[in-house]
């Protein structure tokens, strides 16, 4: 493998070339193997493919990255940062059980007394192995299935603990994210088609652990997955800048947390509730378009805390099947985005809408997408003043507004 000096000088060459350029350009560097070269490229492509997306790890010397694909699947550090926070304190000992490129492990294992990757891929747990040795050398590398790591465990449950247990059930968390694609390739949403399959590990992963942590696509049925699974399981819906990353089960006692991470303002909107709450929540239809509109961020209309948000922040909603609230208080609190109507309904917009000027358009519950809405009358895009399309009360209608959150 190249050396250090080499790789250092190497990316500080070429971090900011063409990738597809540089590995055409082969006989300018004959000093290396073709090993090397390839290493050496793949590292310039994940520096700058995770430049956004994993900041922390990206400026650490000497820190590897995998090949393309798995630097494209791998939790951004906004979400393993969050895992981190949620792992429970009591929980010392962490298994990653199909860890992958390694940053939920890394991320998560800080606090914890003993970290364990699992990996099948033989190249992924050789880049972990060198990545820990260097910056957390108490994570252990397994190159084997989730399976048979399990099967490696010696057996025990709550009542009856086998006394030199290495992993103690209550002190355990065991964190899987299971592959979301088919053997063909394709996609698959459901809890049973994942791979490992999660609900039949399930018995076998209650054994060695009194806290279990999964994460699913944001693709997932979370009513319906939960029917699989169970109720003992709080749910995390994870938005980062107002796009839903993905979904995580932890067990728990049933409350859904819908979190919206604010990668550049550096904070993050929390709104948990039970679904009781949510099914015993007052909605209320709003005669008129007041001063404000509010439309809940990702991670909330992803839980469906539809009811429930309005009631919470006294909004009243334009329509029942809209998505977008009404006050005429400005709540500066509210999870999500919030304008400040300029004229309440656009009759003409030919007339009252400037031609010259740049529009944001939502388009919410409305017969016609942003992109129609556009052509139709001929404006242009951009700027802080907002068309919002939405029915209300049954009745599609065109507010013009200035976004001011």
């Amino acid at each position: 493998m190249v050396n250090s000096i080499t790789w250092q000088s190497f990316l500080q060459e070429h971090l900011h070339d063409d990738v597809q350029q540089l590995a055409l350009q082969r006989n300018r560097f004959p000093q290396l193997s073709d090993a090397d070269f390839r290493f050496l490229l793949q590292q310039v492509e994940g520096k700058q493919r995770t430049r956004d997306k994993l900041p922390i790890l990206n400026h650490l010397p000497d820190w590897w990255f995998p090949v393309r694909l798995s630097c494209e699947q791998c939790s951004s550090e906004a979400t393993a940062g969050y895992k981190a926070q949620i792992r429970p304190s009591v929980c010392h000992t962490l298994i990653d059980l199909t860890a992958g490129y390694g940053v939920d492990t890394f991320f998560m294992s800080e606090n914890a007394t003993e970290a364990h990757y699992v990996e099948r891929n033989a190249e992924l747990c050789a880049i972990a192995e060198h990545n820990f040795s260097l910056y957390r050398p108490k994570i252990q590398v397994h190159n084997t299935t989730a399976e048979e790591f399990l099967s490696s465990l010696p057996i025990t449950n709550s009542q009856y603990p086998i006394a030199n247990n290495p992993y103690p059930i209550a002190n355990t968390l065991i964190y899987l994210d299971p592959a979301r694609r088919s053997q063909s390739g394709g996609k698959v949403f459901r809890i049973e088609d994942c791979e490992p399959n999660v609900i039949e590990l399930l018995p076998t992963l209650r054994l060695h652990a009194s806290h279990i942590m999964i994460k699913f696509s944001p693709m997932l049925d979370i009513t319906a997955a939960l029917r699989v699974l169970g109720r003992d399981w709080d749910t995390h819906i994870v938005a980062v800048n107002n796009e839903v990353k993905e979904v995580l089960f932890l067990t728990g006692t049933g409350v859904m947390h819908a979190v919206n991470i604010h990668t550049r303002e550096m904070r993050t909107d929390r709104f948990f509730f039970s679904p009781a709450d949510e099914n015993q929540a007052q909605l209320t239809i709003a005669a008129d378009i007041q001063q404000y509109i509010y439309e809940p961020n990702a991670a909330i209309i992803k839980a469906g805390a539809f009811r429930l948000v309005g009631e919470r922040y006294e909004l009243k909603k334009l329509d029942m099947n809209t998505h977008l609230y009404t006050s005429d208080i400005c709540m500066s609190g509210f999870p999500g985005r919030v304008w400040e109507v300029i004229e309440a309904e656009v009759k003409d917009p030919k007339k009252q809408l400037d031609t010259q000027a740049k529009y944001s358009i939502l388009s919410r519950n409305y017969p016609l997408s942003p992109e129609e809405i556009r052509k139709k009358y001929k404006l242009k895009d951009g700027d802080d003043r907002y068309l919002l399309a939405a029915r209300h009360q049954g009745k599609p209608r065109l507010i013009l507004a200035t976004r001011i959150k």
